[in-house]
């Protein structure tokens, strides 16, 4: 039988100025460790830390444009265009644009803060 999800969790961001993450599915609003989705919104200079996720990451931007910086250079990822990173890579991510950037995040396995590997 299919299962409402009636609403997502507010999860605490890394990075500044904060940003917005509502998640969907995942190990706080389900108890989901298989995956997470996460819809975001980060505000315009929003940077976080890098990091090197032991996670697939598959990011759909739906408005704005998201920088993903990574170990041979760096992408924009626009409106309508979408990025996956892979478990291992150094990736971070950025939304200096005016715009900011609002997203959907897919990771698999779960997002978790002990799997993302920030940098200090």
């Amino acid at each position: 039988m299919p299962e409402l999800i009636d609403k997502p969790s507010r999860v605490t961001a890394a990075g500044e100025p904060p940003k917005t993450i509502d998640e969907y599915v995942g190990r706080v609003n389900t108890g989901e460790g298989g995956l997470s989705i996460a819809h975001m919104r980060s505000p315009s200079g929003w940077s976080e830390p890098g990091q090197r996720p032991e996670f697939d990451e598959y990011t759909v931007v739906l408005r704005g444009a998201l920088t993903v910086e990574h170990e041979n250079g760096v992408l924009e990822v626009r409106a309508g265009q979408a990025v996956h990173t892979r478990p291992g890579e150094w990736i971070r991510y950025s939304s200096p644009g005016p715009e900011g950037a609002e997203y959907i995040a897919v990771c698999v396995p779960a997002f978790s803060p002990s799997t993302v590997h920030r940098d200090e």
